[in-house]
């Protein structure tokens, strides 16, 4: 099988990584890609966000599976384009992938499927903000409608600054707050069949102990041991097949993975949030613990035959990652950094995500640069292992957080 990953994050490295270990892949291509996945694939310049050029490189390369990661290219719809051209793909339409791109849809969208989930309001002027504000009081929620890089959530205290965010959009999503601890779970889709895999946590915070700005995910840690009995399946039930069912009747089935980011509430989880795509950085945990060859469950997605496909297993014990960011990061990161100590140990390697190559040194490219994954028997052993190889990553001004999976 020929593969190709479009993307240059973690979250397509993860996927290159898992890809390269499958039997299944006899041809790995990554576009644009990364220094890390120039390791591991051939690298291929596209403008990911562009569905001619994407589709002009997957019939040159005669591709069999085009696997879409990042949100954006959905949106603009990329997968359609593929598809169009007889190719298969692992991503959903640009319209099914609205789920992410606005969402106000996604509320509409859970309101039809009844799905639980917070009480919201859709603003477009100060006053229609002010009075949402009013309405669910603090803490304030206040969410850009469109896609933001996982930045485009404010939650504060602070009455001003919410009305500030929401000033500085042209729509937004003010929600109630939904307290609980909070729950990553992606579902495999092909349009009608929905499989799980493995939870996982994220920490969105800059800073240690959940301070600082929103950022696209600092770290991520799997699987979670303190979760209730039955969660996964409570969501697949009460979430994912009702969501995937009411796009299915609106004339857009979901074809990919479901994100669902969940708050786990005294009255039960409610969905926080729905992406179109494998989350950033669980996927490089969760991806870590899969035993199941990827490409076969990517294809039996993209071809309809999902419920035919064996249901995917994990391996025992732990992986835990910790992103190593930028100087400046989450604001205008500093790139151009040489990136030395990335060698792997024998319980933890690193995943590229904001890197490229340069007169055969990995500079800095991006906010979030680097993903370490630590594994071992359990999450502290894995955390041990994650931050024992982060202690010898050399990147002038960067910054992490000390306590993921804590």
């Amino acid at each position: 099988m020929r593969v190709l990953v479009i993307g240059s994050g973690g979250r397509e490295h993860a996927l290159c990584r898992s890809l390269m270990l499958d039997p299944q892949v006899t041809e790995l291509h990554s576009a644009p890609g990364n220094a890390g996945t120039a390791e591991i694939s051939t690298t291929h310049p596209v403008t990911a966000t562009d569905p001619g050029q994407v589709t002009e490189l997957a019939v040159r390369l005669a591709a069999d599976l085009v696997v879409v990661g990042p949100e954006a290219p959905l949106v603009a719809g990329v997968a359609d384009a593929v598809r169009a051209a007889g190719i298969a793909c692992f991503g959903p339409s640009g319209e099914a992938a609205m789920i992410e791109g606005s969402k106000a849809f996604a509320k509409e969208v859970m309101t039809a499927a009844d799905v639980p989930t917070a009480k919201a309001r859709a603003c477009v002027t100060p006053e229609e903000a002010a009075q949402a504000l009013d309405e669910f009081g603090a803490p304030y929620v206040v969410k850009d409608d469109g896609l933001a890089a996982g930045k485009g959530v404010v939650v504060t205290g602070d009455r001003e600054q919410a009305l500030a965010h929401a000033a500085a959009c042209e729509r937004v999503v003010i929600e109630e707050f939904l307290d609980g601890p909070e729950v990553s779970l992606f579902a495999l889709c092909d349009g009608t069949t929905a499989v799980p895999l493995q939870p996982a946590q994220d920490f969105k915070r800059a800073y240690d102990g959940d301070e600082g700005p929103n950022t696209g995910g600092m770290g991520a840690y799997t699987p979670l041991t303190w979760a209730p009995d039955g969660l996964t399946e409570q969501v697949m039930r009460e979430v994912v097949q009702p969501t995937i069912a009411e796009l299915a009747r609106r004339g857009c089935p979901f074809q990919g993975v479901l994100y669902v980011g969940l708050a786990l509430t005294a009255k039960g989880p409610k969905v926080i949030e729905f992406n179109a795509r494998f989350g950033d950085p669980e996927t490089q945990v969760v991806l870590d613990r899969l035993e199941t060859p990827l490409a076969g469950l990517l294809a039996a997605c993209a071809a309809g035959r999902l419920s035919e496909h064996p249901a995917p297993v994990f391996r025992e014990g732990s992986a835990v990652a910790v992103v190593v960011a930028a100087e400046n990061y989450p604001d205008t990161p500093v790139k151009g950094d040489v990136i030395e100590g990335l060698e792997p140990t024998a319980d933890a390697y690193v995943l590229h995500a904001g890197t490229r190559l340069a007169d055969g040194k990995v500079l800095s490219d991006g906010g979030r640069v680097l993903n370490v994954v630590g594994t071992g028997p359990d999450q502290e052993t894995a955390r041990r292992n994650a931050y024992e190889l982060v202690s010898r990553v050399r990147l002038r001004g960067s910054h992490h957080r000390t306590d993921i999976a804590r």
